[in-house]
């Protein structure tokens, strides 16, 4: 599909379409603990929750990437 392939678009959408519903996740949150106002303990429980997962996939990357730098061609 405009010349692309399967596996490129497969990348893009994975790499920038979780990272873009990460960055929706974080409004949400937001909003949440604005609407139930979840005072500065509970807000900070929240976005640490949020943020563990946003370091797994970061590291998923990270790791993806040392991986392939190292291997042989």
């Amino acid at each position: 599909m405009f010349g692309f392939s399967e596996e490129q678009i497969a990348w893009f959408g994975l790499t920038f379409g979780v990272g873009a519903f990460i960055l929706y996740m974080l409004f949400v949150i937001g909003q949440l603990a604005w609407e139930s106002k979840a005072g500065k303990f509970g807000t900070f429980v929240l976005f640490l929750a949020l943020a563990l997962g946003m370091l797994g996939f970061i590291a998923k990357v990270v790791i993806q990437w040392i991986l392939e730098k190292g291997a042989p061609a």
